[in-house]
């Protein structure tokens, strides 16, 4: 059983920077992938990035450069700090965990467990 819970979100101006964080709640937590997706009004849920446990992580060609997934080895908690925001990142952003490879990282069917969601909205 693991629970997923985001929070970090909130409403920034263009350029400005977000650090959000998705905690796994349960005894253990030992994912397979861990990965953030995004989802704006009217639009399908979309990848951002994923951290793969023995090692990898991957970013969607629209943050690359602007966006870091990572970990804590002390905590239960994966990050993702966002530089440089924009309007089009403007989104609910859900964290994701899959126990096992289920499909590639970047598809949504491929998680078992989801967070509720937190919402990021940036101003221009």
């Amino acid at each position: 059983q693991v629970q997923l819970v985001e929070s970090g979100g909130g409403l920034v101006q263009a350029g400005g920077s977000l650090r959000l964080s998705c905690a796994a709640s349960g005894r253990t937590f030992s994912p397979y992938v861990v990965g953030w997706f995004r989802q704006a009004p009217g639009k399908e849920r979309e990848f951002v990035a994923a951290v793969r446990w023995i090692g990898g992580t991957y970013h969607a060609d629209s943050v690359k450069g602007r966006f870091t997934i990572s970990r804590d080895n002390g905590k239960n908690t994966v990050y993702l700090q966002m530089n440089s925001l924009k309007p089009e990142d403007t989104a609910v952003y859900y964290c994701a965990a899959s126990t096992d490879y289920s499909g590639p990282y970047y598809v949504v069917k491929s998680y078992d467990y989801w967070g509720q969601g937190t919402q990021v909205t940036v101003s221009s």
